[in-house]
């Protein structure tokens, strides 16, 4: 869930915001990349687009994803049309503690973005993308509708473009590019675009994790439950919102990025931060030279797919979760009182509604997959939070729960993760879908024992003969902490489960 652009920064004059400066204006869709789309920029002092890109004051984080690209846009609008910022700009410079000056900026995207990948060649790749093991990655792709498939060797295989080749693969077994006329070639330029502006050198959210939660939705999709109920509009909107859910994120959570002021928080108002710029960058792409894969649906499929994009993945922010898991317990239990195993989803908010959960599950599967596999995502996000624990220490900011790598207890952290937040959504789906999903919720459960069974045993309590328990960090004594998942900051109100595990540290579940 972040934001970075891969755009050098700008060298001209930093102008002051002016409020008065800034000309609202309304366009239509293919007059967008006309417009002075706000964007965020970050300033690579190495000067070779490597990982050594600096963090903005703004508090964006990583290197650009393409060399070749310009800046990336900040602004989603919420239908059909886009109204955005026609002129003004918003920028500070500063300087960190090793005298080096960092700029953050709100400025124009006057350029299309670009990349540097667009396959020029008489004949595509089978899978989309070139590489000297096509027949081996074929054996892989062969299981696309298969649960837990190895995603980290379909990374090493496509040289790199996981979620090209998955998304490519998937789209030709469900006909998708016959049914929507889109090109081929369109197609895979999208794709390349699109995985280039996923950052590399993030530990989780790249594209190998938008690879994995695209062919996890379409195995979802492919549930005995839901045959015959989406339409193929819905079908496309649904892999399309899972490959770019999490284009351009920073390795950083929507609470950083809100809690250091940065550019984009400031730009959506605190609300869905991350979210809403995943959008811009996306539907901002399809604008690209030959990139737009939707250019023969007509106008009104453009604009209902574009809706329902925007809100599955709006859906994937955490702080959505305990209202959407409420929701979905509620279509469970009218489905139970009807009696009868057929979904009827008649009107477009109960539709959209499983879809989104049907996404956020896929968001939220790597407890769910083969243990081997799980604990390599496990891994990976780890990692993650543990750069922004590093960041916010360097920065004097208080650090965010899981986020401390001195004290972070990864396997209880894990345990109270899969009991507060994935197993209830996990188990509601599969009510939804019983008895579809029931071999993947057995699994998940016996990750959680795998994990529950590698908390290291808690020390022998204090406090006996008059010694005085000792109060560990987080203020409990006999060193029984809390896990914390903080997942409904909705109304300015935080809503959190606690639960005493003997010991352990506070996870946000925003960071998943």
């Amino acid at each position: 869930m972040a934001a970075g652009s891969v755009g050098r920064s700008s060298e001209r004059p930093c102008p002051s915001i002016s409020i008065d400066s800034l000309r609202w204006a309304t366009a239509m869709p293919h007059k967008q990349q006309e417009l002075d789309l706000p964007s965020l920029r970050i300033e690579d002092t190495t000067g070779d687009g490597s990982a050594g890109a600096r963090v903005t004051a703004a508090g964006a984080s990583a290197s650009p994803a393409s060399s070749s690209s310009s800046s990336v846009p900040a602004a989603a609008a919420a239908d059909g049309d886009a109204s955005t910022a026609q002129e003004g700009a918003a920028s500070a410079e500063r300087t960190d503690g090793s005298g080096a000056r960092t700029m953050s900026q709100i400025s124009g995207v006057k350029r299309p973005l670009q990349h540097t990948n667009s396959y020029s060649g008489e004949r595509l790749p089978k899978y989309g993308v070139e590489t000297e093991d096509e027949e081996e990655l074929g054996k892989y792709l062969a299981d696309i509708d298969r649960w837990g498939i190895d995603m980290f060797k379909i990374g090493e295989l496509s040289n790199h473009r996981p979620l090209t080749a998955v998304t490519y693969t998937v789209f030709q077994e469900r006909d998708l590019l016959q049914t929507f006329m889109i090109p081929a070639k369109t197609f895979v330029n999208f794709m390349m675009t699109l995985e280039d502006h996923y950052l590399k050198d993030i530990p989780y959210h790249n594209s190998l994790h938008a690879a994995d939660v695209t062919q996890s939705t379409n195995v979802l999709l492919n549930s005995p439950a839901l045959e015959s109920v989406f339409t193929p509009l819905e079908i496309i909107a649904a892999i399309f919102a899972a490959s770019i859910h999490d284009v351009d994120h920073p390795g950083l959570t929507n609470q950083f990025l809100i809690n250091s002021s940065s550019e984009l928080a400031l730009m959506y108002n605190d609300e869905s931060v991350l979210e809403n710029h995943h959008l811009a960058v996306a539907f901002k792409l399809l604008q690209n030279e030959d990139c737009d894969i939707f250019v023969n649906l007509h106008k009104k499929q453009r604009q209902t797919l574009r809706k329902m994009v925007i809100d599955m993945v709006l859906a994937t922010d955490m702080s959505k979760h305990m209202s959407l898991l409420a929701d979905l317990k509620t279509m469970v239990e009218t489905k139970k009182v009807a009696g009868s195993g057929v979904l009827l989803l008649d009107n477009y908010t109960d539709r959209i509604q499983v879809l989104q959960n049907l996404v956020h599950c896929a968001d939220l599967s790597n407890p769910t997959k083969p243990l081997e596999l799980y604990r390599q995502w496990v891994s990976l996000i780890m990692e993650e939070f543990f750069l922004q624990g590093d960041r916010e220490r360097e920065e004097s900011m208080d650090i965010s729960p899981m986020c401390d790598r001195h004290s972070a207890t990864i396997e209880k952290s894990q345990v109270g993760f899969i009991d507060y937040i994935v197993h209830p959504l996990w188990e509601t789906w599969a009510d939804l879908v019983h008895p579809d999903a029931q071999d993947i919720l057995d699994t998940l459960e016996e990750n959680r024992d795998w994990y529950q069974s590698m908390i290291p045993p808690s020390p022998p309590p204090t406090g006996q003969d008059g010694v005085t328990p000792v109060e560990e960090e987080g203020g409990e004594e006999g060193g029984v902490e809390r896990i914390r998942f903080q997942v409904t900051p909705e109304e300015g109100e935080i809503g959190s489960v606690e639960e005493d595990l003997g010991g352990g540290d506070e996870l946000e579940g925003g960071g998943i």
